[in-house]
């Protein structure tokens, strides 16, 4: 999904900072320390504005959360950042480019993954061969009609997937003989295919058994420390141990914006979003 994805380690400019430009091309986006920025982004579908007015800003590396009772504009705010439904006002900034206009696959080339509510899955292909596609789909000569060695980057990628998102025991099986838990640690994995520099989270832990739920907060925590993500999700506790940073909404608009304790504690939030309680 990124052909533009950098080995780890990938820095967001080149060096030297001219290298391989073409005369008159425009000069790479300067490198940001905010990984995503919403500058008052709505999206609106007809007479009704599920998304109204946001802005919020994501740190490089940041783990963010957005909570919000049902209808509060959550998913329909990811599908705006990811160009499934582009914003009707506003702008997106992805370390330090506008990507308002790019299409989705352009957004994702670029870095930004995102996992959905239901999973999206080759349900008759085994674990091993999902990743892969995965890993394939945002390496670059991906339409090689060559089959790749044992020893080839993408084979090697593909397992050190299936290592962390813990699934190389059973890398053989059918996805069609998932648990649902293991089926989001697959999504999981397949989102983290080609160095992502930004994932979204939506409703991860939806449908999961309490096990599985604590493997999915050991799996968030896992990952890589320069990586951000932006996490939805209905379980509090899920969302308030893995995130640094939370914003509520409500409405379609933000309502707060704070440190997980301060979401906690906040008695606005717990009126409007936790029933009074939590």
């Amino acid at each position: 999904m990124n052909s533009a994805a950098r080995p780890r380690n990938w820095s967001a400019g080149r060096t030297p900072a001219l290298a391989g430009v073409r005369p008159g091309a425009a000069p790479a986006p300067v490198a940001s320390a905010n990984a995503l920025v919403l500058h008052n982004v709505s999206r609106s579908f007809g007479a009704l504005k599920a998304v109204d007015d946001v802005s919020l800003t994501v740190a490089a590396g940041e783990k963010y959360a957005v909570l919000g009772s049902n209808g509060a504009g959550k998913t329909t705010l990811f599908n705006a950042i990811t160009g499934d439904f582009p914003p009707t006002a506003g702008r997106i900034e992805f370390f330090g480019e506008d990507i308002t206009s790019l299409s989705p696959h352009d957004r994702i080339r670029k870095g930004l993954r995102r996992t959905y509510q239901s999973s999206l899955l080759f349900r008759d292909l085994t674990i091993r061969d999902n990743l892969f596609l995965a890993v394939r789909g945002v390496a670059s000569g991906r339409f090689s009609m060559w089959r790749p060695s044992a020893s080839h980057t993408s084979r090697r990628a593909t397992e050190d997937l299936l290592e962390r998102v813990r699934l190389s025991h059973i890398a053989g099986q059918p996805v069609a003989n998932l648990a649902h838990g293991q089926q989001r640690q697959l999504e999981i994995g397949m989102a983290l295919a080609g160095a992502p520099r930004l994932i979204l989270f939506d409703e991860p832990a939806a449908g999961l058994s309490p096990a599985e739920r604590r493997e999915l907060v050991l799996l968030l925590q896992s990952l890589p420390r320069h990586m951000s993500f932006v996490i939805i999700e209905h379980d509090l506790d899920i969302a308030l141990r893995v995130s640094e940073r939370v914003t509520v909404m409500h409405n379609g608009r933000v309502l707060r914006t704070g440190s997980p304790a301060d979401i906690e504690s906040d008695a606005q939030v717990q009126a409007i979003y936790m029933g009074g309680r939590h």
